[in-house]
Order: structure tokens, then C-alpha cells, then sequence
């Protein structure tokens, strides 16, 4: 299935915030396409550093109470800046679980200005998803699953939090 990228319009401001992930995440690109012609193995360095990034990110956003509940949790990720950035749609948010999809990434658009090969473009969607892995390894009550991802296809990027018990 082609990859659909197309994000809603949501002003100047908005935009310049896309524009800004999409540098960053031009960034994560280059890094990894420089890293590989030199015979680098990507997973090796590039997954622990960004899972890292996840880690100081989980613990610096969110607060205490958010990390055991999961409600508040939803309402720490899903603000209204990344709701528009994503077009985020929150699916079911419950005590139990959390389900959100992304509709747009300003990452993925980045990644397709250098290469349209859908398999690259997973692989390094999946690495970029190692900081969202990071985010919930910090809270010690929630699992985290990928659903789904636009890079990988899909109509949505498909995050879902559920309590662990």
C-alpha cells in the first residue's frame, strides 16, 4: 500500500513547528544514511541513543501522577501543539487504556524529500518510534504497543498505552 502523508492546515505557526521536525528529523536521516555507507550497523548505536532521548523526554514531560494514571497520562501526551502537528485523533482513553492515532508526521514528510524506497522509510520510522519506546519505559504501569505506522503503510500511526496488571 502507497504511503499517505497529507497533513490538515493548521496556520503559519503550525506549519513552522512541522518545519522544525522535519529539520530535526532530516537530521536522524542523514545521521543514519552517513552511518550506513561507512558500514556502521545503525541498530547498534542509533536505537540506545534515541531510546535514551525517550527517557530524559518521559521523565522531564510528564509528571509523577501521569506516569500511574492513565487518563491523566492522555491528557500529558495528547496537548493541543502535537494534536495539530500529528492531526491527532484520540481513539479510546480510558483507566485501562490509551489509544491514539497520528494522521500526519512531519518526520515521514522529511524522510520522503531524500528517498521515496517505502522500506527505508519504515526502517527508519521504527527507529525514530525507539523514543516513544523510551517515553513508556518510564512509566513503570503502562505497556506500549505500535499499532500501526504511515511509514509502514498504514492509513494511521496507531499508539496504544494500556495498565499493565
Amino acid at each position: 500500500m502507497p504511503i499517505v502523508n497529507k497533513g490538515k492546515e493548521h496556520g503559519p505557526v503550525c506549519d513552522m513547528m512541522r518545519e522544525a521536525f522535519g529539520h530535526r528529523a532530516a537530521w536522524l536521516y542523514l545521521l543514519l544514511d552517513e552511518a550506513r555507507k561507512r558500514g556502521y550497523d545503525v541498530e547498534e548505536f542509533a536505537r540506545p541513543a534515541i531510546r535514551r532521548m525517550g527517557h530524559v523526554h518521559g521523565g522531564q514531560r510528564f509528571s509523577e501522577e501521569a506516569r500511574h494514571d492513565l487518563k491523566l497520562f492522555s491528557k500529558e501526551f495528547a496537548t493541543e501543539i502535537p494534536m495539530q502537528l500529528f492531526d491527532m485523533e484520540i481513539v479510546e482513553s480510558t483507566d485501562e487504556r490509551f489509544v491514539v492515532d497520528f494522521h500526519y508526521c512531519p518526520l515521514l514528510a522529511a524522510w520522503q524529500t531524500f528517498t521515496s524506497d517505502e522500506k527505508t522509510l519504515a526502517e527508519v520510522c521504527d527507529i525514530a518510534m525507539d523514543g516513544d519506546r523510551g517515553i513508556a519505559d518510564t512509566l513503570p504501569d503502562y505497556e506500549f504497543t505500535l499499532e500501526s505506522t504511515l511509514a509502514g503503510g498504514a492509513r494511521v500511526c496507531r499508539l496504544v498505552f494500556t495498565r499493565k496488571h
